[in-house]
């Protein structure tokens, strides 16, 4: 299960370091080389919610190989491409896989582990395998293309993908107990609809809005994703209020459910920085303080590696404090970190990505104690014949939350740099204060949204 999990999550970044080598052979444009990587999270999005409840439909191990088979595919086919246009279509494909799989991971979890602990430890080790999935990508993805094994550069970065997943499907099928919902009944077919389209325009808009100059037709789409999603939601209800929660794509039984209304709110916010922040240091790094793709990698490394740490110690840490204090200590450290890194950026003389090490490690230690109690309070509190669709909901709210995430800081970044009439350094950083105090608000608010989780039963 957590190798589906790791290899849907670091084929959004393996990516992005072969993209030169895309260029040079297929002679890709920007916007093309943008396309690769932006429509696989486009099409992750827009699925997510349909690729949960399939999962409770149709059975949740037996969705999970379908999935995982697809994404197989799709990823032999992405090295095949002859053209740029093709890459996209594939990637799509891709991403589209990634949904249908990745939900299954989570909600099978929450089905598989009764035991409280077991289930903490089991969500804990999910937290390992994202963060993980981080740096593999990243180091894995620029290594295929040094080594360019047979002549293949970028391509060996999507056939590594084939072994791996045929391996984990022969896995699943002996190793994963079928599960599926008892009351799920009918596929809501408008509801799918409705949900697909309603993303796809807000992730769209979010996505290219900045580099298009946001110009009026992003604010019209938004606008109508708003209407589209609104109707979404009131098709929903009324499914679930007439009785038919066996039939509604999302049941909104969920989100009277405390303790899950206010966790997928915390994973938006959340994720809101751990997808936009590191985007934001690749260009503070690289373009600011002139580091090079590989030393940005080695600086990023030990935020990784304690955020790993972290993940590896919330359990125990629980079972001491409780959930709420290292909910909350989590989000504080976050906060603190993203403080600490822009402090240290302007009263440094000659600021280097090398100075900000300390900082990031605080950062990473607070990302992982929040991440995977965050993920345990959501699903822990979910009925067993609802899990793929709270699944689905909780990945959805996860990448929603990146893409705005990336936008917001994309938009307070650049429109400081752009503000800003000193030199090149010095704007990087003054830019890099400004998108970390949106980091530090996102963190802020994180421990607002964990102090209002109800504490589980029994636990000070």
């Amino acid at each position: 299960m957590l190798t589906g999990a790791f290899i849907a999550v670091m084929n959004a970044i393996i990516v992005n370091v072969a993209l030169p080598s895309v260029r040079d052979d297929l002679g890709a444009s920007f916007t093309e080389l943008t396309a690769v990587v932006a429509y696989y999270s486009l099409a992750y999005a827009m699925v997510l919610i349909t690729g949960g409840r399939l999962g409770d439909l149709q059975g949740r191990r037996r969705v999970f190989v379908w999935g995982l088979g697809a994404f197989t595919v799709a990823s032999g086919l992405c090295a095949l491409a002859p053209t740029p246009e093709i890459l996209i279509g594939t990637r799509i494909l891709q991403g589209i896989a990634a949904a249908v799989m990745y939900p299954q991971v989570m909600s099978l979890i929450r089905v598989t582990f009764v035991d409280p602990w077991e289930r903490a430890t089991a969500f804990a080790a999910l937290g390992i395998a994202l963060g993980l999935s981080a740096i593999v990508g990243q180091f894995l993805g620029g290594l295929l293309v040094d080594i360019n094994p047979w002549g293949l550069a970028w391509r060996s970065v999507f056939l590594i993908n084939v072994p791996v997943g045929l391996v984990a499907m022969v896995a699943a099928t002996k190793l994963v107990a079928e599960s599926r919902s008892s009351t799920a009944r009918r596929f809501d077919v408008l509801g799918v609809g409705l949900s697909a389209v309603g993303l796809g325009l807000l992730l769209y808009a979010l996505i290219n809005g900045r580099a298009a100059g946001w110009p009026a037709w992003t604010f019209v789409m938004l606008a109508i994703a708003a209407a589209v999603l609104a109707l979404f939601v009131m098709h929903q209800r009324a499914r679930s209020t007439a009785g038919s929660s066996g039939t509604a794509l999302v049941d909104t039984a969920l989100l009277t459910n405390r303790t899950f209304a206010v966790g997928i709110v915390m994973a938006l916010v959340v994720h809101a920085t751990i997808v936009a922040f590191p985007f934001l240091l690749v260009f503070l790094f690289q373009l600011g303080l002139s580091h090079s793709a590989f030393e940005t990698g080695v600086i990023m490394v030990p935020h990784a590696i304690i955020f790993m740490i972290a993940s590896l110690a919330v359990s125990r840490l629980i079972a001491w404090f409780g959930r709420t204090a290292v909910l909350a200590n989590g989000a504080l450290l976050t906060a603190m970190g993203f403080a600490a890194a822009a402090i240290t950026l302007s009263v440094v003389d000659t600021p280097s990505g090398w100075h900000v090490i300390p900082a990031l490690m605080v950062v990473g230690a607070g990302q992982g104690l929040v991440l995977t109690p965050m993920l345990n309070a959501i699903m822990s509190g979910v009925p067993e014949d609802l899990a793929g669709s709270a699944s689905g909901l909780t990945s959805t709210m996860q990448q929603v939350g990146g893409a705005f995430g990336v936008a917001m800081i994309n938009l307070l970044y650049f429109g400081a740099l752009q503000a800003s009439s000193v030199g090149a350094q010095a704007a990087h950083v003054a830019a890099f204060q400004v998108g970390a105090g949106g980091a530090v608000a996102a963190a802020l608010i994180t421990l607002v949204l964990a102090l209002l989780l109800p504490r589980p039963a029994g636990q000070a």
